[in-house]
């Protein structure tokens, strides 16, 4: 179950990074307003996660997913340019966090 809601405290972070560019620096009542709501669920969501998985490997992941998932948005809802180095350094991230998961027996969830 942690696990779903470590995903889910992922696509908030997504949401309220991408919330920001709506919000017109803060300008924009609505998107303003999602980007708060969005902000604090991705907190309540992670203190959740972590009552079954170590703090390590749910920052990295859900600060892994909020790298990756904002700026793969920026591309498609912004017209963002992506580069060699974009795609190199989100593979690293992405890397990492397996790594974290898959291979460290400090912060594997298993742990």
């Amino acid at each position: 179950m942690s696990w779903y809601i470590l995903l889910l405290a992922g696509l908030f972070e997504i949401g309220w990074a991408v919330g920001l560019e709506y919000s017109d620096g803060f300008s924009k009542p609505l998107p303003s307003i999602a980007v708060v709501v969005g902000y604090g669920s991705a907190f309540y969501l992670l203190s959740r996660a972590l009552e079954d998985l170590s703090v390590g490997f749910v920052y990295a992941t859900w600060s892994g997913a909020g790298i990756v998932g904002a700026a793969l948005v920026g591309v498609v809802l912004f017209d963002e340019g992506v580069d060699l180095a974009a795609v190199v350094g989100m593979t690293l991230v992405v890397a990492g966090v397996t790594v974290l998961a898959g291979f460290s027996s400090a912060y594997s969830p298993a742990h």
